[in-house]
């Protein structure tokens, strides 16, 4: 498989885009927006991934993450109407009654789980996220922010496993995968369960017929979208796409953090698919193994192409945010959310409300 790097800035360049961003520029949904500015690709195959700097990055040490959050205990996800998620009276006086009684029987649901909050920092979710267990494997329905020290709230997901509806122990994050554009464009855009199985079903028909042949009965016997991406023959598959991305993106990893590089946009057969920009490099760079895993899936499970997108086309994709449908989603105090619709992309905006904040914690613009 073929491969090229062309990430590397003379210093002349460096300089030059250094100074280019020291002002920054108000993000304002709807409205094209400069702030973002695409570097040089990085190419494994039929995937190509552009550097993505800021022009305004933020302190986001304040903020925990799924992975984090569940690894250490910290945030618990359970059933929707079995959650036994009780909080103590003499640690929590102000908690609601009825969320100090463990509901009895089993009132789960496809597209609801319960999320405790249990830490002392606010949680960043993401669209996309996968959880694992339950009686089904769930992926997040929407970006969200979630207080610290939360009360238990209702999760909304959409169902990433549709084969199974039998407990399989708790909900785990196995490093919270991310799912690949084609799935997260249906839980994000369209929004509709039977448009997210079509996109699995899609999905696992395309990593059965990538990955090596040892790989085929597993992947027939499951409908875990989650499972299959697990599965060790596909892995090894995948690495062939990350592995070769990774190292020449930690080679660059000191360029790109003077140059405040805080997302990336992935293309696919040349064509621009998806960009993810974070409010800090930090962040960023927290999500990117699960970000390069998620556009490498959707690299492996399509037909390869003939053509790479350019620099150019990444960038006209970061530059124009305007649209002509706007709609605003939010908590008080905590966190808004915007949607925007396009000609031609979707893009979503999450910006942390908390104190101190006020900044665009993550945005994501989906090609249609």
């Amino acid at each position: 498989m073929s491969r090229t790097t062309r990430l590397v800035l003379p210093a002349a360049a460096l300089v030059f885009a250094l100074l280019a961003f020291q002002s920054p520029v108000p993000s304002t949904a709807g409205q094209v927006s400069p702030k973002y500015k695409a570097l040089d690709p990085i190419t494994e195959g039929n995937l190509t991934v552009f550097p993505v700097v800021a022009s305004d990055t933020y302190d986001t040490s304040v903020f925990i993450t799924l992975d984090e959050g569940m690894r250490r205990g910290e945030v618990v996800i359970t059933e929707a109407g079995r959650t036994g998620m009780i909080r103590p009276r003499r640690q929590y006086p102000e908690a609601r009654p009825e969320l100090l009684a463990a509901p009895q029987g089993d009132g789960a649901e496809v597209n609801r789980l319960v999320l405790l909050n249990d830490s002392s920092r606010p949680l960043i979710l993401l669209a996309g996220e996968i959880v694992t267990g339950g009686k089904q494997d769930r992926v997040v329905a929407k970006d969200r922010i979630v207080p610290p020290h939360s009360e238990p709230i209702d999760l909304s997901v959409f169902c990433v496993e549709p084969g199974r509806w039998t407990p399989h122990g708790e909900f785990v994050s196995k490093g919270a995968p991310l799912a690949q554009p084609s799935v997260r464009r249906q839980v994000m855009v369209q929004r509709d369960q039977q448009s997210v199985w079509a996109s699995v079903d899609s999905a696992l028909g395309g990593a059965m017929a990538a990955a090596p042949a040892p790989a085929a009965p597993e992947l027939r016997a499951t409908s875990s979208y989650a499972t299959a991406m697990e599965n060790q023959d596909v892995q090894a598959k995948l690495r062939q796409f990350t592995a070769p991305i990774e190292r020449d993106y930690s080679k660059l990893q000191s360029q790109l953090r003077a140059q405040k590089a805080a997302g990336v946009v992935a293309a696919i057969n040349g064509q621009i698919v998806w960009a993810d920009i974070f409010a800090s490099p930090d962040l960023f760079n927290s999500y990117w193994p699960k970000l390069v895993q998620s556009y490498a899936a959707e690299a492996m499970t399509t037909v390869p192409g003939g053509r790479h997108a350019d620099r150019k086309e990444a960038q006209a994709f970061l530059d124009d945010w305007s649209g002509h449908r706007t709609s605003t989603e939010s908590e008080t105090g905590l966190y808004r959310r915007e949607e925007v619709a396009g000609d031609g992309f979707s893009a979503f905006m999450l910006t942390s409300l908390l104190p101190h904040t006020g900044f665009d914690v993550h945005d994501a613009k989906v090609a249609d």
